[in-house]
């Protein structure tokens, strides 16, 4: 597993103007690092700009790229396999 922990990109720029974001709840976040390796792991998705993830709310915000489409159900599948984790699409 690869870890970029401390080359993380800034995530302020270029928000969320362009492309498509989405929110995933996510169950099982204990604690920072859980977020920051969802984080690494939903940027990681071919089309995702960048992912945030609020461990105390539970959740992660998911910018895509203009033009890119790019399936939740992958978002979700990501999550639960980077660890101990459930995962779902915001209503």
């Amino acid at each position: 597993m690869k870890m970029k922990l401390f080359g993380r990109k800034n995530k302020t720029e270029g928000r969320p103007d362009a492309g498509r974001q989405l929110v995933l709840l996510i169950e099982g976040m204990h604690c920072t690092s859980c977020g920051l390796l969802i984080d690494d792991e939903l940027e990681d998705v071919p089309g995702v700009r960048s992912a945030v993830t609020d461990v105390r709310a539970g959740r992660a915000l998911v910018l895509l790229h203009d033009g890119m489409n790019v399936d939740a159900s992958a978002l979700v599948s990501v999550v639960e396999a980077a660890g101990d984790y459930t995962a779902r699409l915001a209503d």
